[in-house]
């Protein structure tokens, strides 16, 4: 049978709400009294009731966490470094998977604040659900923070990388090593995707070499099938394209690049470039090593819950933006100058 707080206390020989406060560390207690009433949890194997601990709080000690995919080692990873900044808070959070759905990522949303969390990190969010302004009321009743999403909200804080940034330093990096045909790999709906594309748009066109065509979506971008989708995709192209280089949205499609390339007898990179986006540790496994865009991914983490917490200590009464530096990491994937077709 599960132990009470008024059996802590008649054990401690103090009232229950000395033992509340014991616990909560919010009211100064005499040293002796602390170390018995310490002593009684112990004995008595003592779990606290923490509804009965929010009530008394008027706030949960939960936040929710609404992901796409954790298919992707990019998610893990970010979840980890909200992981890390919550647990030295004192919070712990609830995690639902989307699978990439939009309403899946509405439903779960609902469902996060029908239980009361004191917040919410959405991860990449859907595009579609950015775009009908899902979010914007309910940032009015509960904070929201976005990692890697745009909003146009004034009540929702986020944290991103510079993608922008990014795909143009990978482009930069291919074209100086002579790669001025260039394909374009990415997935659906999503914010991330659009904002590379953009870029690889822009920058095709200011070297002359824009091609409709090489601009190729594999579908879902952070699901199980990812890697073999894009591979399936590209044994087709690969045989007839003039391109010399991959730019890959993210290093699922990387991999998948690479794997397509090793069934035709493709050799990476003398003969086939390929930078991803990310830096997942899958990465630093696969033969040759992925070239990759670094994301901060933990850090990524480690923002979106500061942000979370500073919104639910403010009662969410305004927002901030925050905007990290991406790094090129070179492997093993693009040719040198020397080397390049």
């Amino acid at each position: 049978m599960k132990v009470t707080i008024a059996e802590v206390a008649e054990k401690a020989n103090v009232s229950v709400a000395t033992v509340s406060r014991v616990m909560n560390g919010n009211y100064p207690v005499k040293a002796e009294t602390k170390e018995n009433v310490l002593k009684a949890i112990k004995e008595l194997k003592y779990i606290p009731n923490m509804q009965a601990r929010e009530l008394t709080q008027q706030r949960s000690s939960i936040i929710g966490v609404v992901v796409p995919s954790i298919n992707n080692m990019f998610f893990p990873a970010v979840i980890d470094g909200i992981d890390s900044s919550l647990k030295s808070n004192s919070l712990s959070f609830i995690l639902c998977c989307t699978n990439g759905d939009k309403n899946e990522e509405m439903k779960y949303v609902n469902e996060l604040i029908s239980r009361n969390v004191s917040g919410i990190i959405v991860i990449s969010p859907d595009i579609k659900n950015m775009k009908s302004k899902f979010y914007n009321d309910i940032a009015k009743q509960i904070p929201i923070v976005f990692v890697n999403g745009s909003s146009t909200s004034p009540n929702i804080s986020t944290v991103c990388n510079d993608e922008a940034k990014g795909a143009r330093i990978a482009l930069d990096y291919l074209f100086e090593n002579n790669h001025k045909d260039i394909l374009f790999i990415r997935g659906t709906n999503s914010y991330s995707y659009d904002v590379k594309e953009e870029c690889y748009r822009e920058f095709m066109m200011d070297i002359d070499n824009f091609k409709e065509e090489n601009i190729i979506n594999i579908g879902s971008g952070n699901s199980s099938e990812t890697v073999g989708n894009t591979t399936s995709i590209l044994l087709d192209i690969l045989e007839s394209t003039t391109a010399t280089a991959i730019f890959a949205c993210n290093d699922l499609m990387g991999v998948g690049a690479i794997n397509a390339c090793k069934r035709l007898n493709i050799n990476v990179p003398k003969d086939m470039s390929i930078i991803g986006f990310d830096n997942i540790e899958l990465c630093k496994f696969i033969e040759p090593n992925l070239t990759t865009i670094d994301q901060n991914m933990s850090l990524l983490g480690e923002n979106a819950a500061s942000l979370l917490l500073e919104k639910i200590n403010i009662n969410n009464e305004y927002s901030k933006n925050i905007i990290l530096n991406n790094t090129l990491i070179k492997r093993e994937t693009v040719s040198m100058d020397s080397d390049s077709i």
